[in-house]
């Protein structure tokens, strides 16, 4: 067969593939083809509602779909395409004062994501759509810039631009499998012959996980079925109207074409499609109908806006839609690949199709995209995530809770129990409320003996809060234990493994054997792409540890740098080694009484690690923490963590040892003014504008990505990270919008409570002009409260100007 080539070749002509071929041409990029096994929009997008909204709970994400609506704009105003996109503003009704709760607390999101949201009355919710009962309504909140678009023919338009571009779009050719070599797809095997490209994107939404399939891949991307129903005609032109989100209620409504109103909804139990693989060509195909399953959203819609019960059905639609392990897209390039970039799991694709578009055009390109995508990145995931096993079930969880009141830090019930500390059981039989972070089972807190080990959650009081500053008191004051077995831990090794640290990492790295080494690697920009800990255990061998969440993501980062000679070997051993933190003032009291080594400050020094044993447990013990001093991280062989768990908890008993969970973790670290990767510092910022540029060894080593970048910010910052307090105990879960006479200037990357010091803590970035200045405020479900800005960690010994 004929082999042909292409410098990008995207296989999917959905609205996202499509949106590929149009930004990558629309940057210059040449030798663009995509390719369709079917018709463009013959997959999902065809009978898509059509919705597209722009609030979500990450800053970038949100950014990235406003881009969409740009887009849109562009195309229709600038360019003159018709596809029929009505920027009529996106309405969500407010059914409960916990809901209209829910509505403040997501304008103050959208206000910090520089995003227009306006909190009305009922009355004002009827104007915008006259055919809702506002009886009993609370309130709604408005985005005037929000619309709804017809998908198909949307996705024509975009497909006509990327081709007047010089985009190639190729349908009826059909991807058979892939040629492998060193990691790089050189050769895609089609039905119209071989194709070789410099980049694959895939971006085949609902086919993705068999695509993947045939690359030794799990992608956790899948498809769920969805239902909406396309109403007989109101009686009136209906085309001006909102589209419409009722979340107490389940359902969403789009204006349609002859007065009618497209109503759908997220009910209980949806059915995985293609679990065990989707049948046939499926193309251009609905599932049978389902109205027993229906049928509750549609009482609940008659109840949001009555003449649905008046007016007859003119067609069900139950189509498939793509989905995800964790209910957003699945982006960015793909581990153990060096040229397979991802595209898929759009949940609300037409909305999102413009920006992700743009998004990975940058990320092919120039490498990465102009805003970090980190809750979006396929990094994010773990290998258990692809799983038939943990997908589908929390995908139809996930969607069932859709619309459904949410409140923060409350966790998903399916697929748990899966990545268990050895102090899993100890741990429950003793309180233990867990959390699960990358399938590992993690103590959130602790319920005290009488208390229900069950979460506490609410949007202004949530009960855990109590229990977790007493166990913040005992870090502060006494000793406790924190299981810390979910870190990711790596080893790496070889002759070339300092080489290889010193060009990746901000601080010198040549520290003696024993040295714990706190740093961070960054991007040419400058950019924090990791916060880690490095341990030397030998001239060439280092021991890294970084978040629970972060190891695919920074185990990636290094591999795509290791030599190609073979002189540095990465190897990850999160299962082989517990991690317990033994933490507070009496932290060496307790270990030296359960430890027969010297364990003395002269032994282990701060930010040093010494072998040495617990009961009858050789482990690591490192002088390093992420609540303050005194702590040490023992780092022990897996099957000797219960018997030092145990041996310690003996030996604390008369020094009024407690467990700590997660939730203490947080305010402790905030009072000490530690940073939180992906929060607090991102691929967005550096090192000195996070406030560890001490960490920045620019006189003491050679050069390393990003030093050129970090040379010019060493001479002066636009932005840094600033620290806010305030004594009033609010109610803050991140994301806060900051104010300065009235106008916005920063969003708040980290929250807390800090217990010791008595103040509500905050974090958010500052431009240069702002340094100086006061009146500062932070808005909570709608109210501003004020806020000081201060200098320096709120607890720290050594600090007597911020004492008490």
């Amino acid at each position: 067969m004929a082999t042909h080539a292409a410098k990008h070749l995207i296989i999917g002509g959905g609205i996202i593939g499509c949106s590929i071929a149009y930004h990558l041409t629309r940057r210059g990029e040449k030798d663009v083809v995509l390719l369709e096994r079917a018709g463009l929009t013959e997959g999902a997008t065809w009978h898509a509602a059509g919705l597209v909204g722009q609030l979500r709970s990450s800053r970038n994400t949100t950014r990235m779909l406003k881009k969409s609506v740009e887009m849109y704009d562009r195309l229709q105003n600038e360019e003159g395409m018709q596809f029929d996109w009505r920027k009529t503003g996106s309405l969500r009704l407010a059914a409960t004062a916990e809901r209209l709760l829910e509505a403040k607390r997501l304008a103050t999101m959208a206000r910090s994501f520089d995003l227009e949201m306006q909190i009305i009355s009922p009355a004002e919710a009827k104007e915008l759509f006259p055919l809702i009962d506002d009886k009993g309504l609370h309130g709604a909140a408005f985005i005037p810039s929000d619309g709804y678009v017809d998908p198909a023919s949307l996705c024509q338009a975009v497909a006509g631009a990327a081709r007047k571009q010089g985009a190639d779009i190729r349908q009826r050719v059909e991807v058979l499998d892939f040629v492998v070599q060193g990691g790089r797809i050189t050769g895609v095997e089609t039905t119209e012959g071989l194709w070789e490209a410099e980049t694959v994107i895939l971006a085949s939404g609902m086919w993705s996980r068999e695509l993947g399939a045939k690359l030794g891949l799990r992608i956790p991307a899948c498809a769920v079925e969805h239902q909406y129903i396309v109403t007989e005609s109101t009686g009136s032109d209906i085309s001006h109207f909102p589209t419409l989100r009722d979340p107490e209620r389940l359902v969403y409504y789009k204006p349609d074409a002859g007065g009618r109103l497209v109503v759908g909804g997220y009910e209980e139990q949806t059915l995985p499609f293609g679990n065990t693989g989707i049948p046939g060509a499926f193309v251009r195909q609905l599932l049978p109908e389902n109205m027993d399953r229906f049928l509750p959203l549609a009482e609940l819609a008659g109840q949001v806006t009555p003449i649905v019960n008046e007016v007859g059905v003119r067609q069900v639609i139950n189509g498939p839609i793509p989905y995800s392990a964790d209910g957003d897209f699945v982006m960015g390039w793909q581990p153990g690949f060096q040229n397979l970039m991802l595209a898929t799991g759009f949940l609300y694709g037409i909305a999102a199709g413009g920006g992700a578009g743009e998004m990975i055009a940058e990320w092919v390109v120039d490498g990465q995209p102009s805003l970090d995508l980190w809750p979006l990145d396929v990094r994010r995931f773990g290998p258990h995530h692809g799983t038939r096993a943990f997908m589908y079930p929390r995908a139809v969880e996930h969607y069932a809770h859709h619309y459904k009141k949410r409140y923060p830090g409350q966790e998903h019930q399916t697929a748990r129990q899966l990545r268990l500390s050895p102090l899993y059981e100890r741990l429950k039989g003793m309180g233990a409320v867990y959390g699960s972070k990358n399938g590992w089972e993690r103590p959130l807190w602790f319920a005290p003996e009488g208390v229900p080990p069950v979460d506490q959650l609410d949007f202004l009081r949530p009960g855990w809060k109590a229990f977790a500053a007493e166990e913040h008191k005992a870090v502060r004051e006494g000793v406790a234990l924190i299981d810390q077995t979910s870190f990711s831990k790596f080893e790496l090794l070889g002759p070339g493994t300092l080489d290889l640290l010193q060009s990746l990492c901000v601080s010198n790295m040549d520290r003696p054997v024993g040295s714990v080494i706190y740093t961070q690697m960054c991007n040419a920009k400058g950019g924090v792409e990791a916060d880690v800990t490095f341990t030397r255990l030998g001239r060439d061998r280092f021991y890294m540890v970084t978040g629970s969440g972060f190891g695919v993501h920074d185990g990636d980062w290094i591999r795509r740098h290791l030599p190609e000679d073979g002189s540095v070997h990465l190897v990850e051993v999160t299962s082989g080694v517990a991690v317990i933190n033994i933490v507070g003032p009496k932290a060496r009291d307790v270990l030296a009484a359960a430890s027969e080594s010297d364990v003395s400050n002269e032994a282990i020094p701060f930010a040093t690690a010494r072998e040495i044993v617990v009961g009858a447990a050789p482990l690591r013990a490192a002088r390093i923490g992420y609540v303050g001093e005194l702590g040490y991280e023992l780092h022990i062989p897996t099957e000797f963590a219960l018997h030092v768990y145990d041996t310690l908890w003996a030996a604390g008993q008369s020094l009024g040892i407690v467990n700590v969970g997660y939730r203490a973790i947080d305010s402790l670290r905030m009072e000490k003014g530690y940073i939180y990767w992906s929060g607090d510092v991102s691929p967005d910022y550096s090192p000195y504008e996070a406030g560890v540029g001490f960490r920045v060894h620019l006189k003491s080593k050679g050069d390393f990505i990003g030093r050129a970048a970090l040379e010019k910010q060493a001479g002066g910052l636009r932005r840094k990270l600033c620290t806010f307090v305030t004594p009033m105990n609010l109610p803050l879960t991140g994301g806060e919008t900051i104010l300065l006479d009235g106008k916005v200037v920063s969003l708040a990357t980290s929250v807390g409570f800090g217990h010791t010091v008595g103040m509500t803590i905050l974090r958010g970035y500052l431009a240069h002009e702002y340094w100086e200045a006061e009146g500062f405020e932070i808005e909570v479900f709608g109210d501003r409260h004020p806020v000081d800005r201060v200098e320096g960690p709120l607890h720290d010994p050594e600090n007597r100007a911020l004492k008490g």
